[in-house]
């Protein structure tokens, strides 16, 4: 199946009626689902794992992310979606999910989870994610932009330990939906790894690079 550019796509969408008419004869048809990622390579904790909780809440976003399909922007001030893909989840869904995979996968934690395992864990992940996009550049490529802050809380007095902005950028070759997926997921790898480590610097657990 041939992928409409970015490029195309905003033409599509600037022709009256047009983005109504294609809502309407396509709602039936499916969109292919794309997943990402955790980081498959990074740090884990030396030693036994800590006796603490960490609860990974879900991160906030804007409207334009807090939904399924794949956000592009033809220009800085335009948000549409790629017509034919979507995430296998809400994006901010999406990214939480990872998130746990990623901090859990350290075995630095007794726990990590959505929600604590009592009435509240020892400390909490707040995000908001921010940028989670395509953005057209010259040419039938695209850049890749990811942008996440971070808040690490202590739960029993809602104390922030520590607080981080994390932004990735990757160059997708083509404007081909499984380039564009392809990319993203190098972005958020890079942004999930360097919050792992965060995470765990910030908390003194001691470390050691995954072999």
């Amino acid at each position: 199946m041939t992928r409409p550019t970015l490029f195309a796509f905003a033409l599509l969408a600037l022709l009256p009626g047009c983005s109504a008419l294609s809502a309407l004869s396509g709602a039936a048809t499916p969109l292919d689902n794309y997943d990402l990622a955790a980081p498959s390579a990074g740090v884990e904790a030396r030693g036994r794992a800590v006796a603490r909780q960490l609860v990974v809440e879900l991160p906030t976003a804007p409207g334009a992310l807090s939904t399924d399909r794949i956000l592009i922007r033809p220009n800085p001030l335009q948000a549409a979606y790629l017509p034919d893909a979507q995430w296998a989840e809400e994006t901010p869904v999406m990214v939480q999910t990872l998130m746990v995979r990623a901090l859990e996968d350290t075995n630095a934690f007794r726990y990590v989870g959505r929600r604590p395992l009592g009435a509240s864990g020892d400390y909490a992940l707040v995000t908001e994610l921010t940028d989670f996009q395509a953005e057209a550049i010259e040419g039938d490529s695209a850049s890749i932009r990811l942008r996440m802050t971070a808040r690490l809380v202590r739960e029993e007095d809602a104390e922030i330990l520590s607080s981080r902005t994390f932004t990735a950028t990757a160059l997708s070759p083509s404007t081909d939906t499984a380039d564009l997926v392809q990319s993203f997921n190098q972005a958020n790898q890079e942004v999930l790894g360097a919050l792992t480590v965060w995470v765990l610097g910030t908390l003194n657990i001691a470390t050691r690079t995954r072999g």
